[in-house]
């Protein structure tokens, strides 16, 4: 039987296309990741910022509104290994309140000091967080402390725990490091390096939920720093003394009895994790002073994959990075060290 011509081209155009996709399908499973899913890379700004900001250690670093990094530095003071020492912690309190400005609004483009307040009122600063109404909620680990500052106001409208009186009851906190808040208002406050947990408060202050439950087996040692991913309803945790991120469940409003097991990422080079930023549905951290055989760096990580998938560090590399905060606009990241006293700026640009 003879086949008309026009039958045959069909034909191999047809098997042409099918040998095309083929090939393709292929040559994107040799590919880890496809590029317009692969992660934002920080890139550190050179000469930022431009002058000397005489800086204590850098405890820690949040962004505002109008896209200022705000940071929180202790002057004077210094926490270290004798700061748990009952004694030395004494000599902190009887010093009284740190009496330079411990609070500095920075311009984004050149790191000069736009405004600065908090002196006074701090004895030693650990975390700062800014909310989406421009609220401050800020941690004092030798007051035993967290508050909530509206902005403009010098005077804390909201207060957690009793000062300078450390305790593991709902009403006592002790040592907090950070803060954290849902766009429904709901607050999380790690209360860090004594009873290592989260507590979950409504906006008015009123204790919501003890993160780990009795009920559940999620063993936290000093949650250093925390961040909320929402669409995810996960309060991620950076768990410092057991070197991983924990993200469980954040029990926000939509997703209320969702009983999924917490999210762990926990790599053997990860060292201890001092903090957490989120940006969409990817976290950036950073670690710190772990063995001589891990790196101190920045890490993009993939909660939902339980996977580092980008690891990052300034050309000339970190010293002790003890906060990350991410822009609301997503444009570049912040990183605050306390040894040396320096506060970073990042770009993050698309990858190559």
């Amino acid at each position: 039987m003879e086949v008309k011509q026009p039958y045959v081209l069909a034909a191999i155009v047809i098997s042409f296309i099918v040998i095309v996709i083929i090939f393709l399908t292929s040559s994107n499973k040799d590919e880890t990741r496809p590029i317009d899913d692969r992660p934002d890379v920080p890139r550190a700004v050179k000469g930022w910022p431009q002058d000397d900001l005489e800086l204590g250690q850098v405890s820690g670093v949040s962004v505002n509104s109008a896209l200022q990094p705000v940071i929180f530095h202790r002057a004077d003071r210094v926490f270290d290994q004798y700061t748990f020492n009952a004694t030395s912690h004494f000599q902190h309190i009887s010093r009284g309140p740190i009496t330079q400005s411990t609070v500095l609004t920075l311009d984004p483009k050149t790191g000069k000091v736009l405004g600065r307040w908090g002196d006074n009122f701090f004895y030693m600063p650990h975390g700062i967080t800014i909310d989406r109404h421009d609220n401050l909620w800020i941690t004092d680990v030798a007051m035993h402390q967290g508050f909530k500052f509206k902005p403009g106001e010098l005077e804390p409208t909201l207060v957690f725990g009793e000062k300078f009186q450390p305790g593991p009851d709902e009403n006592h906190l002790c040592m907090p490091t950070s803060f954290a808040i849902a766009s429904t208002g709901e607050i999380f406050l790690a209360d860090g390096y004594c009873n290592s947990r989260v507590l979950k408060y409504n906006a008015l202050g009123q204790l919501l939920k003890i993160i780990p439950s009795k009920d559940e087996f999620l063993p936290l040692q000093i949650p250093h720093g925390i961040t909320l991913l929402e669409s995810l309803d996960r309060i991620c945790i950076a768990d410092r003394e057991n070197m991983r991120v924990v993200c469980p469940r954040a029990g926000l409003y939509n997703f209320e009895g969702k009983k999924d097991p917490a999210l762990i990422i926990q790599k053997p080079d990860m060292g201890k994790v001092y903090d957490v930023a989120a940006k969409g549905n990817l976290i950036y951290a950073v670690n710190g002073p772990t063995a001589s055989f891990i790196n101190i760096e920045g890490l993009t990580i993939n909660p939902e994959t339980e996977e580092i998938i980008d690891r990052w560090s300034p050309p000339e590399g970190f010293g002790l990075p003890h906060a990350i905060a991410v822009c609301p606009n997503g444009s570049s990241l912040y990183v605050a060290e306390i040894h040396p006293n320096k506060i970073w700026k990042f770009e993050l640009v698309a990858p190559n």
